[in-house]
């Protein structure tokens, strides 16, 4: 497969210049005036390297990365710098850039670095190619961000379980991303290119439940003209998501104990199993084994789904996450809206990182939204903790965890900003368990 550079300058006489010297080099060479026009052509199917000039007007060289970070962390970006911009192209590569060359440069100097970039980039597509071959993805960090103890063991049991055949339950609060870690199993498994089937169990008509999930003959009942295919033939080789099981009705939650133990199915007015070749993976925000003991589920279907059970977090139990979600968020809404990235303050993430949320990651994204937009990003305020002591500790975190993630983890800028010094702001970090390194990329050296 044919692999192409991106060059993107704003000066003209440089981007010919160094267009033509490459393409007489042998490379496939597509040039911009502007990061705008190359974002069109950017993105995961791209087999090649983009190269830029940091400062341009409009979208510079920093934000492009970032941008294409969103599109592909994987997809190498070499930053054209001048002298005076090193130290900033440095922390860009921090911050995921492949490589910088700096002005001026011969184009034998340019053409070993993108070698070894295109050698890279030939070598992840392979992979990527492989993987879904296999029908396997692993995009976890950035469907399920967060850096706290909580979300690196979740991801490692999604990593585990999803190659299997186990029927999972998936259990925590409303918006805490039941339904992404339910699609991430299904693409980690070997039915990744079969059917995903999601049934919202609440939502099911009460009337036409059985028909709804399992089938019907003809004639099987008033209005029946002709068989139909029920949500579960539907789903055959690939996966079932059912979407707050606990709402599910107590006689078809006996059926259903049937199918998971059997995996046949009868349809309505038929007497012929019909064998069914799926995984089921189950998701509740309420307490199943609570709903056991009052007599609202099923003992034995609860025991038969709990072999394998995910608890994902509230994002209050979880604060440490918030910072850094919220700027993934924001990069994600700006891509969405078509807007220009926006850097919020620490004071702000202080605020975020000190609230309860208790729309978890979905309040969160709407939070970013409105932020994006220029709205309000608060629909209203959560009520304080009672304690003054726990409220001065919790903002003095979630001061602290802000302005580390706004500075990328550059600890000078973060003592030197809050106004204290290297060893306070050490001590602080160790007092409420905070570490750069789970906030945000490594900085620079603080000595």
């Amino acid at each position: 497969m044919k692999q192409t550079i991106l060059l993107i300058d704003d000066d003209e006489a440089m981007r010919r210049s160094t267009e033509q010297a490459l393409e007489l080099a042998g490379y496939d060479v597509h040039s911009f005036a502007t990061a705008e026009e190359a974002l069109t052509t950017a993105g995961p199917s791209l087999n090649g390297v983009i190269v830029t000039d940091i400062r341009m007007p409009g979208m510079d060289g920093m934000t492009l990365l970032e941008r294409i970070r969103d599109l592909d962390p994987d997809l190498p970006v070499i930053l054209v710098t001048g002298h005076a911009d090193v130290s900033l192209a440095v922390t860009a590569m921090r911050r995921g850039a492949y490589d910088f060359i700096e002005k001026p440069f011969s184009v034998q100097a340019l053409g070993s670095v993108l070698r070894r970039a295109l050698d890279h980039r030939a070598l992840v597509i392979e992979n990527r190619r492989l993987r879904a071959a296999a029908g396997q993805r692993d995009d976890l960090e950035a469907r399920l961000p967060g850096r706290s103890a909580a979300m690196i063991d979740l991801r490692r049991l999604i990593r585990t379980l999803g190659p299997s055949e186990t029927d999972i339950l998936i259990t925590g609060p409303t918006g805490s991303g039941k339904e992404v870690t339910a699609r991430a199993l299904h693409d980690l498994s070997p039915r990744a290119a079969r059917p995903f089937v999601a049934i919202n169990c609440a939502a099911l008509p009460a009337a036409l439940i059985e028909s709804e999930l399992f089938g019907h003959e003809a004639g099987a009942f008033p209005g029946a003209m002709r068989p139909r295919y029920g949500r579960f033939e539907h789903a055959r080789g690939g996966t079932i998501l059912l979407d707050e099981i606990g709402s599910m009705p107590l006689d078809l939650q006996a059926k259903l104990l049937r199918v998971l133990q059997e995996r046949v199915i009868t349809r309505l007015g038929s007497n012929d199993p019909v064998a069914l070749d799926v995984r089921f993976i189950a998701t509740s925000k309420a307490d199943l084994a609570a709903a056991v003991a009052q007599g609202s589920f099923r003992a034995d279907l609860f025991y038969r789904l709990n072999v394998a059970t995910l608890r994902l977090p509230a994002l209050s139990d979880r604060r440490e996450d918030v910072p850094v979600l919220f700027l993934h968020l924001l990069r994600e809404a700006a891509a969405r809206h078509g807007v220009e990235d926006r850097l919020p303050d620490p004071d702000l993430l202080a605020l975020l990182s000190a609230r309860d949320w208790p729309g978890n990651v979905r309040e969160l994204r709407n939070a970013a939204d409105r932020l994006v937009l220029g709205l309000d990003w608060a629909e209203g305020e959560t009520t304080p903790s009672p304690r003054l002591a726990d409220r001065v500790a919790l903002y003095e975190r979630s001061v602290i965890a802000g302005t580390i993630a706004a500075h990328g983890g550059h600890l000078r800028r973060v003592y030197e900003q809050l106004g204290i010094s290297r060893k306070t702001l050490y001590e602080k970090m160790v007092k409420h368990g905070l570490d750069r390194r789970l906030l945000s990329e490594p900085g620079e050296d603080d000595d």
